[in-house]
């Protein structure tokens, strides 16, 4: 049976007041209030409101809240920070997604009536609680004047969904099923390891909730059919009116691509790109960046390590909520696009992205491993696919990849990944933009997963990945053409460094793994070696296409 740890909520800050917020359905929400000079002088008189809601304990340690509210306080904003509907102190039924546009309305209205709230409200915060301020859009409250969501995207955490007649879709995530047995199951969080060995996986779900004595309705909402309830009151947020927004990615979040399909749909809708603000930091989802010296990797941050980050996490959303909340300074002071090139320091600035006079190139894969620029003759490489033997995932908590940087080199050792690496490189080489994998991949099984990933490769041999992506294909006897998403890069290939591509069929615990006979992962028994191939040379060669920088020199770098 899995051993299960549990995590109930922690004690309210003594900075802040615990209200009890009433919704429309009467459900209270269990809400700190914290104001500028609390706890010795807290001033009460009508300002500026930042609120963040959240499932992940608004006291806990995991999100720092108290620290984050002592941030925002210290510059004269008053923050409210909720647990979200049926979480640790809040009341109501622990709901996946369904119940925050409402909620967040009524928060904001009962946040306009209060005597120390001039009626000016802005949201922030990461993931879950990035998704909230997307919520809260979707609310359309007019007191919402600015958002500033990092490392989420509004279809977060949303089952994968077959698209009829299409023949790929993308790779389930093993956290879809996991995380509403750990932080969607009732108010507390409940812990507890997925066995790679035992199958079906849905089983030891099954265990989980027995020890807990109840069902998890997120967990029954997408399993063993998912039901997709609506989010927002509206087809999407950008239905609705738009809301000045600081977007925030991560070049090594694992929910990028979740915020970049959310970027092409903004720049699809002109209202929207006007009122919206790229920021592309050199993070994960955890908020570690590539820059940390190795004494700072540490997964247990400190107070003092916290502080001293906060000004990199919270100061651009205070410089962006000056201006679009309290009306100080011009739209034009806030960058359009503010990223960062993973190697070098500090941030820059464009008008659009892509950087102006990006290019794209394409390099090959060739029979014999390598990446060229020149198109190989016609070959096929083969590799096998083993449920027993899956592919590991390179890092023990996919949302922390930064805080590990792994060297992915031996993972190109085995005989199940296929290894195509570049010359050297005789100078540096910028990457920012979108990259891309290109191939026509088939299988002897009736469903195959195709993992692209990119790295760096030092002098010394370890591999850095820097960028990723994968397919899945359905009737995968017969060959298919795919087109493979990496998502966007910003990284500086140093001199003497060189690029390679790893291929596979799993990478696990981070994804689920086909078991080979077509049923679907969660609940599989059976499971079976698959022979896959792909193809080098020909019609549909496999390349990767990247999207280059001419120089550096003539960039405008920002301290």
């Amino acid at each position: 049976m899995p051993q299960i740890v549990h995590v109930g909520p922690a004690t309210v800050s003594p900075a802040a007041r615990e209200e009890r917020v009433r919704m429309r359905d009467g459900v209270r929400l269990a809400t700190d209030v914290y104001l500028p000079g609390a706890p010795v002088s807290p001033d009460a008189t009508p300002g500026d409101t930042v609120l963040i809601r959240l499932p992940y304990d608004k006291s806990g340690e995991y999100t720092f809240i108290p620290l984050v509210a002592e941030y925002f306080t210290a510059r004269g904003y008053r923050v409210v920070a909720q647990d979200v509907r049926g979480k640790f102190r809040s009341e109501g039924q622990p709901l996946l997604f369904v119940n925050e546009a409402d909620d967040g309305y009524d928060t904001i209205e009962w946040i306009t009536r209060q005597a120390w709230s001039n009626g000016r409200v802005a949201m922030w915060g990461d993931s879950y609680y990035g998704f909230t301020q997307w919520a809260a859009v979707a609310s359309q409250h007019p007191a919402l004047k600015a958002i500033a969501p990092r490392v989420t995207g509004t279809m977060l955490g949303e089952p994968v969904r077959p698209v009829p007649g299409e023949r790929t879709r993308a790779v389930e995530w093993a956290i879809t099923y996991l995380y509403p047995l750990t932080y969607f199951h009732s108010q507390d969080a409940y812990f507890w390891d997925l066995d790679p060995h035992r199958r079906p996986f849905s089983a030891q779900a099954e265990d989980v909730l027995a020890q807990l004595g109840a069902r998890s309705i997120s967990y029954d909402q997408w399993y063993p059919r998912a039901v997709h309830l609506p989010r927002f009151p509206l087809a999407a947020p950008f239905d609705a009116r738009p809301v000045p927004t600081l977007h925030t990615i991560g070049w090594w979040d694992n929910c990028a691509p979740l915020s970049w399909t959310d970027v092409a749909e903004i720049e699809r809708r002109p209202a929207w790109a006007l009122n919206h603000f790229l920021r592309i930091e050199s993070m994960d989802h955890e908020s570690y960046y590539f820059d940390y010296p190795e004494t700072a990797r540490v997964e247990e941050r400190d107070h003092a390590q916290i502080r001293a980050e906060l000004p990199r996490m919270l100061q651009p959303a205070v410089d962006f909520f000056e201006v679009f909340v309290r009306g100080r300074g011009r739209h034009g002071d806030i960058p359009r696009v503010s990223w960062n090139l993973a190697g070098t320091p500090g941030m820059r600035s464009e008008d659009s992205w892509p950087p102006r006079g990006a290019t794209s190139k394409t390099l090959y894969a060739t029979a014999d491993g390598e990446l060229s620029p020149d198109a190989p003759a016609e070959a096929v490489a083969e590799w096998a696919h083993d449920p027993a033997d899956l592919v590991p995932s390179s890092v023990p908590n996919a949302f922390a990849f930064l805080l590990h940087r792994p060297n992915e080199a031996p993972i190109g050792e085995r005989p199940d990944v296929l290894t195509f690496t570049t010359d050297a490189f005789a100078r540096d080489v910028d990457l920012a933009g979108p990259a891309r994998v290109a191939a026509s991949i088939s299988s002897d099984g009736p469903v195959m997963d195709f993992f692209a990933r990119l790295l760096d490769v030092a002098p010394d041999g370890t591999a850095l990945r820097i960028a990723r992506g994968q397919v899945q294909v359905t009737e995968a006897g017969t060959p298919a053409a795919v087109d493979v998403d990496l998502g966007h890069v910003g990284y500086r290939v140093r001199a003497g460094h060189r690029l390679r591509l790893h291929v596979h069929s799993s990478d696990f615990p981070e994804f689920l793994p086909q078991p080979g006979t077509g049923e679907e992962p969660w609940g599989a028994v059976a499971a079976c070696v698959n022979r896959q191939r792909i193809a080098l040379g020909g019609d549909e060669p496999l390349r990767v296409m990247l999207t280059v920088l001419p120089g550096t020199t003539a960039q405008e770098v920002r301290p």
